[in-house]
C-alpha cells in the first residue's frame, strides 16, 4: 500500500514538473528572441564600423587584436560575442514558430545558460489548462510513477531476496 501511494506521488510530482514546460519554453523563446536582436544590433554595428574603414569583419579583428593587450582581449570578447550570435541565432530560426511538442523535440537548443537561468528567475508555476499542459502533465505522471514504481520496486526485490538467504 505504501508503495503505491508513493509512486502515485511520483507520479504527481512528474506531472506537475513536466506540465510546465510549455509556458519555461515559451518564456525561454522570448528571452532568446530578445537576446539574438540585441546581438545582432552589436554585430551588425561592428561590421559597419570594420566596412567603414574598408575592412572585412575578420580583418578588423585581426587590427583590434593589433592593438595590444586591451585590443587582444577586446577581439576575443567580440570573437565571442559573434559565435554566440550565430548559436543563438540558429537555435532561434529552429524554434521559431514551433508548437510546444516541437520545442520539446529540439530540447537540445535551450543550452544558453544566462537566459535559461534568466527565464528562471521570471517564470511563475501556472496550473496547465491547454491541451499541450495536459500531454505534459500525463507525460510526466507516467514517468514520475514509473521511475518511482521501478526504484522502490527494485529496492523490495533485493530486501526480500537478502530475507530468504538469511
Amino acid at each position: 500500500m505504501i508503495l503505491r501511494a508513493l509512486t502515485f506521488a511520483g507520479g504527481l510530482a512528474g506531472a506537475a514538473g513536466l506540465s510546465q514546460f510549455p509556458e519555461f519554453s515559451q518564456q525561454y523563446m522570448q528571452r532568446l528572441g530578445g537576446a539574438v536582436d540585441e546581438l545582432s544590433r552589436f554585430v551588425a554595428e561592428f561590421d559597419a564600423d570594420a566596412d567603414a574603414l574598408g575592412l572585412s569583419r575578420e580583418a578588423a579583428l585581426v587590427d583590434l587584436a593589433k592593438g595590444g593587450d586591451m585590443g587582444a582581449a577586446r577581439a576575443d570578447t567580440v570573437v565571442g560575442t559573434i559565435e554566440r550570435h550565430a548559436r543563438l541565432s540558429d537555435d532561434l530560426a529552429a524554434l521559431q514558430g514551433a508548437g510546444p511538442f516541437t520545442r520539446a523535440y529540439e530540447m537540445r537548443r535551450f543550452t544558453d545558460r544566462e537566459i535559461s537561468s534568466r527565464a528562471l528567475e521570471a517564470f511563475k508555476p501556472a496550473l496547465p489548462l491547454s491541451f499541450e499542459g495536459g500531454v505534459f502533465a500525463g507525460a510526466g505522471f507516467l514517468a514520475g510513477f514509473g521511475s518511482l514504481w521501478l526504484l522502490l520496486g527494485l529496492g523490495r526485490c533485493m530486501f526480500s531476496r537478502k530475507r530468504q538467504e538469511v
